[in-house]
């Protein structure tokens, strides 16, 4: 989890919890458990930033060519004093690039509040320079916390392509209250939780029997955002006029 900047490829699915268990039962002779976690599974809490005119949404809800979310995520029950991963994920057209750094989520939250006038040296962090990037970013968008995004992963890679990566995401749920995200994984669930969120991460192109195994599966390609899908979650009502919102709520197919 410590990886601090790379680019890879994402394509991502919808799929039901007979299809995941099917599929893992098929990809095992290619792939091996995620060595983080126990037998990779593990959960995943993260604290999301906007700006007072919501041009995160509208850059992901819109799909433009080059986007960019700002978030800060914790793995696991983590305490104030555990380690935090602040990132900056960037997507231009499929290709997505992430830029984090390792800091105590105590010192995340000093950052975030007004001793942030602070130079970013007086910071313990694992890369100063990605720091800055991120500070950068903040600061030009005027971001601040939105909301906390939850869910549990089971991830695996395979045994001799360091670069494949798969993983399933069950439980997500979502919350704009209390947005401590070491209080841990709770909220409204923003996708029905007898579906899983399938992703394929490569560097280049799917291996041709992963894809056989997802055509046979019946595995149905879907980009729906959970940034997006969780922020109508919870503003309801109160979205701009003539939004769509994402069609993967509860008891949706």
């Amino acid at each position: 989890m410590a990886i601090e900047i790379f680019q890879r490829r994402e394509q991502k699915y919808l799929i039901t919890i007979d299809q995941y268990r099917e599929l893992v039962k098929r990809m095992l002779p290619h792939m091996r458990p995620d060595r983080n976690g126990i037998d990779g599974q593990y959960t995943i809490t993260t604290l999301y930033f906007e700006s007072q005119d919501q041009k995160i949404y509208f850059e992901t809800k819109n799909k433009l060519k080059f986007r960019q979310k700002l978030r800060l995520r914790i793995y696991d029950d983590t305490d104030i004093d555990g380690n935090a991963f602040f990132e900056v994920k960037q997507k231009h057209k499929k290709v997505v690039n992430k830029r984090r750094m390792v800091l105590p989520l105590s010192e995340a939250y000093r950052y975030l509040s007004e001793e942030a006038a602070l130079s970013l040296n007086d910071y313990k962090t694992s890369n100063l320079q990605v720091f800055r990037e991120i500070d950068r970013y903040r600061k030009l968008y005027e971001l601040y916390p939105e909301m906390v995004v939850s869910y549990d992963r089971h991830a695996f890679h395979h045994l001799d392509d360091p670069d494949l990566r798969v993983t399933f995401d069950f439980n997500l749920r979502c919350r704009n209250h209390d947005l401590r995200i070491e209080h841990g994984p709770f909220g409204e669930y923003f996708i029905d939780p007898n579906l899983v969120v399938l992703e394929v991460k490569v560097s280049h192109s799917i291996p041709l029997w992963l894809t056989r195994i997802l055509q046979d599966l019946e595995c149905e390609q879907r980009s729906a955002s959970k940034f997006c899908t969780s922020l109508e979650c919870l503003r309801g009502e109160a979205l701009p006029n003539g939004v769509e919102q994402e069609n993967v709520l509860i008891g949706v197919m």
